[in-house]
């Protein structure tokens, strides 16, 4: 099959919007093995290797680590190389996987991820492995396999659901480091925190609501950073803690999310958070077509009334965030985005706060007003061709069925806590006839109900009357 077949960067808006991205066409077999020789290329003649997540916080460490071991990159070659994409107007593939669903989106294929392209590209002796929240098990058991024994590891913005997830690799790992250091923000079990320190692990956490693991990273680390990276460190915390308030945060976020880890932990970790105009040319020309795709997948939604809710549905190669929100401003409770390769995301609003038990009905998980879901109804290619062709029909069926089954037990639930409402107020009034009874005095032999106990007055009246 011809490259140009799976490669989307000389497809129409049209046409991109309806079709998943280069990485999808590829099997995890492949994207296995090209990983463990990536994660062995990067980690040959390394002296620290750091497994961090690959948004602007996990790569934000990376650069923090780097320059504490006095590791960082010339950036000159990473932005040429970004200069060279821009001028050919050559976008490639740089679509992050959703971090809110189980099955990758898209695999990330950034423009730098070429080996042929990376020959002449510099490495550190500070390595990054790329991670994410639920594959930490695979870049430890990489790391132990493929490094050289003694170095220093870092983890950096991520937090296992289990021990148990990453029991073995990190042994494995710890095995072969000289020295272990996890930094992170989440929120860990205490179970789960105390298993990875009695590993041999110096783990620390920060308040997940007043850090985030760069501000972790950079007053764990003994070194004096220069001012630069106390102020990528604050930058970063205010995407990630989603402040809002300084607008430069925004463009680490989206830098980090659109290009590969070397470039972005080099050009951060001498710029700080004031990107080279190059990147800023680079950001404004894909936040131009991020736009359009995002219309793209406005314009194709239907709203559904389902039970008590609006729910919005559309389909497209997008971003689910800004697709959502815009639903939410024309009155739908909940939205459901279908992507091309066959996942979705559900969002939800302060009307509808069940996203994670529709997405637990086919296939997902998630949070109240934030899941995602890949349905198992995809056999063979013949299936997402249908898919692709017909906007996500089957999976927007599928999807409303489990918004119907959703509907149907919040009524239940409804209507069996205005049964047990009802009981209540019905037991209460007997309890309060009951309790009036026994307080009610005993009439006297002339049937007179105990008048020297009975106020037939107020307290005034009473006096005035004595």
């Amino acid at each position: 099959m011809e490259d140009e077949l799976i490669a989307s960067d000389g497809l129409s808006l049209r046409r991109k919007s309806l079709l998943p991205g280069t990485g999808f066409f590829y099997p995890d077999s492949l994207d296995e093995d090209r990983a463990d020789e990536r994660v062995r290329e990067a980690v040959a003649d390394a002296e620290v290797v750091v497994v961090a997540d690959t948004d602007a916080d996990g790569l934000g460490s990376v650069a923090l680590i780097r320059a504490a071991y006095d590791a960082a990159l010339d950036p000159d070659p990473f932005l040429e190389k970004l200069e060279a994409r821009l001028e050919s107007d050559d976008e490639g593939e740089i679509e992050p996987d959703d971090p809110e669903t189980p099955d990758a989106e898209d695999v990330v294929e950034s423009p730098l991820a070429d080996p042929e392209a990376e020959d002449d590209l510099p490495s550190s002796s500070v390595a990054v492995v790329g991670a994410g929240p639920h594959n930490i098990e695979d870049a430890l058991e990489r790391v132990a396999e493929f490094a050289p024994e003694g170095i220093d590891l870092y983890v950096c913005d991520l937090c296992p659901d289990r021990y148990e997830y990453v029991e073995d690799e990190l042994a494995a790992a710890v095995e072969t480091a000289g020295s272990v250091r996890w930094f992170d923000h989440h929120q860990w079990g205490d179970a789960v925190a105390e298993s990875v320190r009695e590993a041999g692990v110096d783990l620390v956490v920060g308040e997940s609501d007043e850090e985030c693991t760069a501000d972790v990273t950079l007053r764990s680390m003994e070194y004096d950073f220069p001012e630069h990276l106390a102020e990528l460190a604050a930058v970063t915390r205010d995407h990630d803690l989603w402040l809002k308030e300084d607008p430069r945060s925004d463009d680490v976020a989206d830098f980090a999310y659109w290009t590969d880890p070397e470039t972005y932990v080099s050009v951060v970790g001498v710029a700080g958070p004031d990107l080279p105009p190059v990147v800023e040319r680079y950001l404004a020309h894909r936040r131009e077509e991020k736009e359009q795709l995002i219309e793209k997948a406005v314009g194709r939604a239907e709203t559904h009334e389902v039970g008590p809710w609006t729910v919005g549905v559309t389909y497209g190669r997008c971003s689910q965030n800004e697709v959502a929100e815009a639903m939410r401003e024309r009155g739908c409770d909940a939205a459901v985005i279908v992507k091309p390769a066959g996942s979705a995301s559900i969002r939800g609003t302060e009307t509808f706060e069940r996203a994670h038990e529709v997405a637990g009905q086919v296939n997902g998980g998630g949070h109240p007003k934030a899941a995602g879901c890949k349905p198992d109804i995809y056999d063979d290619m013949l299936d997402y061709a249908h898919h692709w062709t017909t906007e996500g029909a089957t999976t927007k069926r599928v999807i409303l069925a489990a918004f119907e089954r959703v509907a149907e037990r919040a009524a239940e639930e409804d209507e069996a806590a205005t049964v047990e409402a009802e009981g209540d107020a019905e037991e209460t009034a007997d309890e309060t006839a009951a309790v009036s009874e026994e307080e009610t005095p005993d009439a006297g032999p002339d049937g007179d109900a105990g008048a020297d106990h009975v106020v037939t007055g107020t307290d005034e009246d009473d006096e005035d009357g004595a």
